[in-house]
């Protein structure tokens, strides 16, 4: 049975703390709060001895600092990125300079499709393209050191490059931004792209793994039903969506107002790109239909 979605907001940690989740994953939270990053971005670090670092987050000091200071005595020798959104990759050249660890993980940046006439990308200055990996990981492939082995999973929808890792020795998953405790994916349109995201979910819940340690807020140990809940959740929107536009035409901003009735108005953007999401899965379905309006586009039934 599905779970019923529910968040946990629970604050995963001290700044700049290393706290043990199991014999081979630390956790570090760096401090960049914020409406997309929750408390922050969560660091991880895998293995003992000789180890990986998971997202280093932010090119803050402190935050490089503390993920040395937590490693004292042992070898980073691998950096893991799973998606070059720059509360992911911003550390990544601090860290190396200081490490000379690998870098290894998603492909450089790229969008899911391509720019429509006249459309800007609303998140552009959150990706960073100037992200150089030393090996790009794809389906299936391995990083491994003598005590933790990471499998990359790809995962795109939260954008085209995502990754995620699942650690063999422990049956866990690292998701990155694809499933978290705290609070629903982002999915923006052109980087971002709803089918792509649903099929990844659907991918996880088939696999294995359980243990989640996902890069923004706390653990779960329930990945897969939450993963099951996320997706219901997206078909429920999908639902209200189809639902509102049997009323007659919509535009983007009509939808978000009958939808999101609750929504702090600062969020009115993100939810906006959540909904061209879906509209832009439901267009390629054939069950929606979009018409140029006199100055934003208008959706109806197909």
């Amino acid at each position: 049975m599905t779970e019923t979605l529910r968040f946990d907001r629970s604050h995963p940690g001290h700044y700049g703390a290393s706290i043990t989740l199991s014999p081979l994953v630390r956790r570090v939270v760096a401090n960049n709060p914020g409406p997309f990053t929750f408390t922050g971005t969560v660091s991880h670090i895998v293995g003992r001895g000789q180890v990986a670092v998971i997202d280093p987050g932010p090119d803050d000091p402190d935050h490089i600092a503390a993920l040395l200071a937590a490693t004292a005595g042992e070898t980073i020798t691998h950096i893991v990125v799973t998606h070059t959104h720059r509360d992911h990759t911003d550390g990544v050249e601090a860290l190396r300079a200081v490490t000379g660890a690998t870098v290894v993980g998603c492909a450089q940046h790229q969008a899911a499709r391509p720019l429509l006439p006249g459309e800007a990308n609303a998140l552009d200055a959150s990706a960073d393209r100037g992200y150089r990996p030393d090996r790009i990981l794809g389906e299936g492939d391995v990083v491994s050191d003598p005590s933790w082995t990471l499998e990359a999973v790809p995962t795109p929808g939260h954008t085209a490059n995502h990754l995620a890792f699942a650690l063999r020795e422990e049956n866990a998953l690292f998701p990155g931004d694809h499933v978290m405790a705290w609070s629903t994916t982002i999915v923006a349109p052109p980087d971002g792209s709803m089918a792509d995201y649903k099929a990844s979910l659907r991918r996880l819940i088939a696999r294995s793994e359980d243990i989640y340690y996902p890069a923004h807020g706390p653990s779960l140990t329930n990945g897969r039903r939450h993963a099951e809940a996320l997706l219901k959740h997206r078909e429920l929107r999908e639902d209200q969506i189809l639902d509102a536009l049997s009323a007659g035409p919509r535009t983007i901003p009509d939808l978000v107002a009958s939808i999101y009735v609750a929504l702090s108005p600062n969020m009115f953007g993100a939810a906006g790109l959540s909904v061209q999401a879906h509209l832009e899965e439901l267009v390629g379905r054939g069950v929606v239909r979009m018409d140029a309006g006199p100055k934003v586009p208008v959706f109806s039934l197909a």
